[in-house]
């Protein structure tokens, strides 16, 4: 009996041979095969799962290797049909069908929202975050989030057909642990897919409970996120972090304008510098908002844009907060950086009953923290280099929108107070 069936199998696939070499012999005489629709027939329509991976496989290596074959895969005409197949137990069914889909993203006429509407590509999608988690599910994964990633990015409207999926990531997010690179391989493809999504869901139906704040713990993924943060700030350089990090600081900003009054406590807890800061001026310990201070100051313009927006949001976007929050000198830059000066009532940082008297406005350090001077008094020609300088300092501020205090120095010779010595004092 065995016999018989492997003969019967020899038959049909001599057979299937035979009429692929018949199709190609002719092809030689009369070019009538296009490039890739021979290879999408037989992954679509073959006979066997086999067949149809092993075609299917092929499809995708074309269109990686060659940019051109991906408008003529469009136009053979089975982009919905691939993206019906995206439903599928298999992950290696899977695999192939996004990676084509994804690649099909870049420079074609494909119509992802007929996809959408007429082929269930959401739906799909989102069928495939179901499965418990393996390695071949994890390679599955990372080639649907680059597609719902890319189709969201590109085509914003179409973008809430993957709003069932986002329960999906966190779950993920909040399963996996966070590897050395935290922000490469499939976590960084589940929080880019994040930052593109619509973490509200506005068009879609209400979700039953918050994916964002489980009713079990309502910080469990905020806590999650930032621990992510906290180790990429200490691995990555600020050249890579202007890159690897901005979809999860949007994430970060996204999520805590959504969140209610708890999660927004325990992110305000997290990210913005709390009173053992103070010890120092603030931005010089390790803590992570010390980390996100430091790197706000480098020369990464996307990277400065969404720390200061991170910490204007945890500030509830008012200036007086945030420089409260973080300092004068860090407030200063990342206002400007944000095209916003210090508003006028700010230069009142001084006075008590707007800020902490016992905190410095200009540095958030504790004023019984600061170093004391413990050294000889300064000579009459150091006193005199010092009052220029801040007298510089003072009109530079005031020039640059920063300041609406009056300059002490000048405050002073106008009263009367300030007197100039002959040289020959020598008190």
């Amino acid at each position: 009996m065995n016999m018989e069936v492997r003969a019967l199998q020899g038959s049909e696939k001599l057979q299937q041979v035979t009429e692929l070499i018949g199709l190609l012999e002719k092809d030689l005489k009369d070019k009538s095969l296009k490039s890739p629709h021979l290879l999408t027939k037989y992954g679509v329509n073959g006979d066997t799962v086999d067949i149809r991976c092993a075609a299917l496989r092929c499809v995708a290596n074309a269109l990686l290797l060659d940019p051109e074959m991906r408008q003529l895969f469009v136009e053979t005409g089975y982009g919905g049909r691939i993206a019906e197949m995206l439903k599928s137990d298999s992950s290696e069914d899977e695999m192939v069908t996004s990676r084509i889909l994804f690649l099909s993203t870049y420079d074609t006429t494909m119509d992802f929202e007929d996809l959408i509407n007429n082929h269930s590509l959401g739906e799909n999608v989102n069928y495939s975050g179901k499965k418990p988690l393996s390695q071949m599910d994890e390679l599955a994964l990372t080639d649907t989030l680059k597609l719902i990633f890319n189709v969201s990015k590109l085509y914003p409207d179409l973008a809430a057909a993957f709003a069932p999926s986002i329960p999906y990531i966190f779950k993920i997010i909040s399963r996996i642990d966070i590897p050395e690179k935290p922000l490469d391989g499939l976590l960084s493809y589940l929080i880019n897919c994040l930052s593109t999504l619509d973490l509200e869901n506005k068009k879609g139906k209400p979700f039953e409970n918050s994916p964002l704040f489980p009713t079990f713990n309502q910080n469990c993924n905020v806590d999650k996120l930032i621990n992510i943060l906290d180790q990429a700030t200490s691995l990555y350089s600020p050249s890579d972090l202007e890159t690897k990090a901005i979809p999860l600081l949007h994430s970060l900003i996204a999520i805590y304008e959504l969140a209610p009054d708890g999660p927004r406590k325990y992110m305000e807890w997290l990210l913005l510098p709390e009173d053992n800061d103070r010890s120092r001026p603030i931005g010089q310990s390790d803590t992570l908002s010390s980390k996100l201070l430091k790197l706000s100051t480098a020369p990464y313009a996307n990277l400065k844009t969404a720390i200061c927006e991170l910490m204007f949001t945890l500030s509830g976007k008012n200036a007086e907060n945030l420089t409260k929050n973080i300092g004068y000198g860090f407030a200063a830059g990342l206002l400007a950086s944000r095209g916003m000066e210090i508003p006028q009532t700010a230069g009142e940082a001084f006075a008590a009953e707007k800020f902490d008297p016992e905190v410095n406005p200009i540095t958030g350090q504790r004023w019984d923290a600061e170093k004391q001077d413990t050294g000889p008094p300064m000579t009459k020609e150091e006193k005199e280099r010092e009052a220029e300088r801040l007298f510089v300092l003072f009109e530079r501020a005031k020039a640059n929108g920063l300041l609406n205090v009056e300059n002490p120095v000048t405050q002073a010779l106008q009263e009367g107070r300030l007197q100039e010595l002959p040289d020959s004092d020598s008190d």
